[in-house]
């Protein structure tokens, strides 16, 4: 997408969280207009104070989500925010495109899922953006982002966990592990980074757990970029989690000066790797 020319109107297509907003936020504030397909009901009044129009539709919507994007003219589109994969097993409203697409599949990891959507969108002539356009400026820099450091003994069980989460990426299993001691708490897999930390955490006996999160090996930017925010460090500090570890320039962090003042406040580590 190096020769990329955006264009004015720019789609958001909203999961869970604060990203979204960010994101829609940082494209008004350069002069685009966007328009936002909501999945989730948690943003859905930030969103409207920087998008033109925001309408809500189930994930499994396909049909009339796609309806909606050629009725506007959508050319260009952002797929941002956490949508939960336990909708597949929960009965959730499916149209018929989607029913389609996940008979096709024989699998049903993150990877096989998104990638059938996007081609559902590139059929309709619609050009899916890497996620981080809009917020380039929040992807982590390598370093220590606390007062407080990792000991070397941490250091140790940090590499660990970051190859073992690397393996697990490749696997598009989950992106993050739970560690103490050198031993493995929790891996990250349907649940989501929250509830893997609060699983191994508890597995932990809610002391000196570390957790640690990567981008997959072959990470599609456009969708899936492993993010974190205040809610993640606030799970961890609840269930005795006390480090953090990311992958440097591949990891956005939301709220970082927010996440850093509580981790200092709490002498909790946030270190990118």
């Amino acid at each position: 997408m190096s020769n990329l020319v955006l264009e004015h109107i720019q789609c958001l297509v909203a999961g869970d969280g604060n990203l979204p907003v960010q994101m829609a936020k940082s494209a008004k504030q350069n002069g685009f207009e966007v328009i936002c397909v909501s999945l989730s009901s948690d943003n859905y009044k930030e969103l409207k104070k920087y998008c033109t129009k925001v309408v809500s539709y189930g994930p499994g919507q396909v049909d009339s989500i796609r309806k909606f994007l050629k009725d506007e003219g959508i050319k260009q589109l952002t797929f941002l925010g956490k949508v939960s994969k336990t909708m597949l097993v929960k009965r959730p409203k499916l149209e018929k495109s989607a029913i389609a697409a996940l008979k096709e599949l024989r699998k049903l990891n993150d990877d096989a899922i998104m990638l059938k959507i996007i081609s559902l969108m590139e059929e309709i002539g619609i050009t899916i953006l890497d996620q981080t356009i809009f917020i380039k400026n929040l992807m982590v820099q390598k370093g220590v982002l606390t007062k407080n450091r990792p000991s070397d003994a941490q250091t140790d069980i940090i590499n660990y966990g970051f190859n073992i989460a690397k393996q697990m990426g490749g696997l598009d299993i989950g992106q993050s592990v739970v560690m103490k001691d050198r031993m493995i708490m929790a891996i990250e897999a349907i649940e989501g980074t929250d509830r893997c930390i609060k699983r191994g955490g508890k597995l932990a006996r809610r002391k000196n757990a570390i957790v640690v999160k990567v981008s997959k090996p072959h990470q599609d930017k456009r969708f899936d970029i492993p993010a974190v925010g205040l809610r993640t460090i606030r799970t961890m500090k609840k269930y005795g989690a006390n480090v953090l570890a990311l992958e440097s320039g591949e990891t956005i962090i939301v709220d970082q000066d927010k996440m850093v003042d509580y981790a200092n406040k709490h002498n909790m580590i946030i270190v990118a790797i």
